[in-house]
């Protein structure tokens, strides 16, 4: 990339941040984006982006990001802000705090990261900033655009991603500009001073009003459990839900028989279907691979198994599938009664 793209390319990210220069150093704003990265993966079919954003937040290659459909994939890979690109796995992930944690494949390579020691809780009315890739800007070494905004509450949502209901388990930041983009899911919340504040979280809609909602997740909330996963201690609250809770539906009672659950992270794909079933009558078909079950992204059979049920009866359900490297969309009316009943 030419330095006058470059120079450009910032210049614009400083517009849009649309601070005054007394205000916010351009140090700062650089020192900034050299820990967030650009994440690439599933995606590119279906109107699915296939670019998000994430932050460095361990020397030794860990990235912080948030939850979504672009991770769904052996194929992923992350872009530093001097345009290396390196391969990256998904270590864990929580989404009920809409957060995923990544680890480059980077040998003993070091990095400079942020410290989420130093997070800390901003009181409404703080002015802050966005840093995301929003809409693929930066593909390479350009930096990522910056938008300037101020929390307006902090709340838990009502909200929903599409036709459904999306539950984040957490108390969120609601920011008065536009920082929830295509891509910007994963950026990073920042004080003017470059104090790290909240996780950028995915487009969604406020499931009352039905507006779009900027919102972002503490770094306060997000740290322990983002350590957990680093240390390899951690446990997902939906699998620790899982035996205790109620069992509205199985699998096989809708008519989905998915292959043999042999490893820990078995894909989701479908074995077979019972004739005269419910998704048989809505289209699904053997060999499709199970993606989504209404907005919740599910990346093994145990994860299939475990989103149907929680699914409540006599509601319709948005089951997303995977055919022939292209997502199909099916709808299914759940029966009234379930076996709990």
């Amino acid at each position: 990339m030419s330095g006058s793209l470059k120079r450009l390319s910032l210049c614009i990210g400083l517009l849009v941040c649309s601070v005054p220069s007394t205000s916010v150093a351009q140090s700062r704003i650089g020192q900034v984006q050299t820990r967030i990265v650009k994440i690439y993966g599933a995606g590119g079919i279906r109107n699915l982006h296939s670019y998000s954003s994430g932050v460095m937040i361990d020397p030794r290659g860990y990235v912080m990001t948030a939850w979504n459909h672009v991770l769904d994939t052996p194929e992923l890979s992350v872009v530093l802000h001097d345009g290396r690109r390196f391969s990256a796995e998904v270590v864990n992930a929580e989404p009920a705090l809409d957060l995923a944690v990544l680890k480059l494949e980077s040998g003993d390579e070091t990095f400079s990261a942020y410290k989420l020691a130093d997070a800390r809780d901003v009181p409404v009315g703080t002015r802050v900033l966005a840093f995301s890739n929003m809409f693929k800007v930066a593909k390479g070494d350009e930096p990522v655009s910056v938008v300037h905004g101020v929390i307006s509450a902090r709340s838990k949502l009502a909200t929903k991603r599409g036709v459904s209901d999306v539950s984040i388990d957490s108390e969120l930041y609601v920011v008065d500009a536009i920082t929830n983009n295509a891509g910007s899911e994963g950026g990073l919340l920042t004080t003017l001073n470059g104090r790290p504040v909240a996780l950028i979280g995915r487009q969604l809609r406020n499931g009352q009003t039905n507006t779009w909602v900027n919102y972002a997740v503490p770094l306060t909330t997000l740290r322990e459990t983002v350590q957990q996963i680093i240390e390899g201690r951690f446990t997902a609250r939906s699998t620790r839900r899982e035996e205790s809770a109620k069992k509205n539906f199985r699998a096989e009672e809708l008519g989905l028989v998915l292959v043999p659950d042999v490893v820990q992270r078995t894909p989701g794909y479908v074995d077979s279907v019972v004739a005269g079933s419910i998704v048989e009558r809505a289209g699904v078909q053997r060999e499709d691979l199970v993606v989504f079950v209404n907005d919740r992204l599910v990346r093994s059979c145990s994860e299939v198994r475990e989103a149907i049920g929680s699914l409540i009866p006599g509601r319709k359900v948005e089951l997303v599938v995977r055919r022939d490297n292209v997502l199909k969309t099916f709808q299914l009316n759940l029966p009234r009664k379930s076996r709990g009943d």
